[in-house]
């Protein structure tokens, strides 16, 4: 409960942004750059004299938007692939196994780099390379859990009943196998926002003047030492988001696993 609260307050934040937000976020006041923090703007001004709540507020609707497109992407290739690999076993099973491995066998991260390098800075290409890169896990997880429902006795009256395999992956298979990806979407939730502010940091992600986590970040450690607000709001806004998708994704494989509910 206490990380759907986080992640909801994260969202209505960054739905209300533009009435929350105190100025536009790309209204420059050079006499107000790097002010701490004050009345007037409550978590500083940065190196261009613009309010740095008002840029969080605008910089986590990238960041939720980025995470949430590619965390489905991920997710729709992923059961796709793990229903299929499942249900029919065999050489299909074989084949789409060892590209599995071939996409294990790259760090995710620097995978996602090479991609967005070679496609350019933008945040369409940032989902493009999280949803590329990050669908195995659910690949497997689905595949596990298919192996072991097809043979159950409700599959096999479905087949008896002359159910096509389309209808009997998408009415019996599936419904049971989407707790589990559930769980593991809202953890990779986190995962993606820190993926997204760590190649905007390195300048692969959000361009500016548009706000981005990431990229307030990476510009805020070349004042570490005069305004360290810069960097610390919005690190604190990543840490603090990445936290609710944790807990979140942690209660609610508690709920929807029945070794772990309470009676």
């Amino acid at each position: 409960m206490i990380g759907g609260g986080i992640i909801a307050v994260v969202v209505l934040a960054a739905v209300f942004a533009p009435v929350l937000a105190p100025s536009d976020p790309e209204e420059m006041e050079m006499s107000l750059r790097l002010k701490g923090p004050s009345w007037a703007h409550p978590m500083g001004t940065d190196q261009f004299g613009r309010d740095l709540f008002t840029r969080i507020l605008y910089g986590a609707r990238v960041s939720l938007s980025v995470a949430l497109i590619a965390v489905a992407l991920s997710v729709a290739i992923g059961v796709t692939i793990g229903l299929v690999s499942g249900y029919y076993g065999g050489l299909i099973d074989l084949l789409s196994q060892r590209l599995v491995d071939i996409f294990l066998a790259f760090p995710v991260l620097l995978l996602a780099i090479a991609l967005v390098a070679a496609l350019g800075p933008s945040p369409r290409n940032v989902v493009l390379a999280l949803g590329l890169v990050g669908w195995t896990g659910y690949t497997r997880l689905v595949r596990v859990d298919v192996m072991a429902l097809k043979n159950r006795e409700f599959v096999q009256a479905a087949r008896v009943s002359g159910a096509s395999d389309a209808r009997v992956i998408v009415r019996h298979i599936l419904p049971n196998v989407l707790s589990p990806v559930l769980v593991l979407a809202t953890l990779g939730i986190g995962y993606a926002i820190v993926a997204e502010s760590g190649l905007s940091f390195l300048g692969l992600g959000v361009q500016p003047p548009k706000a981005s986590w990431g990229w307030t970040v990476a510009f805020g450690t070349k004042f570490l030492r005069n305004a360290p607000h810069l960097s610390t709001f919005p690190g604190l806004a990543i840490m603090v988001t990445v936290l609710g998708c944790n807990l979140l994704g942690d209660g609610l494989r508690d709920v929807l696993d029945p070794r772990s509910r309470r009676r």
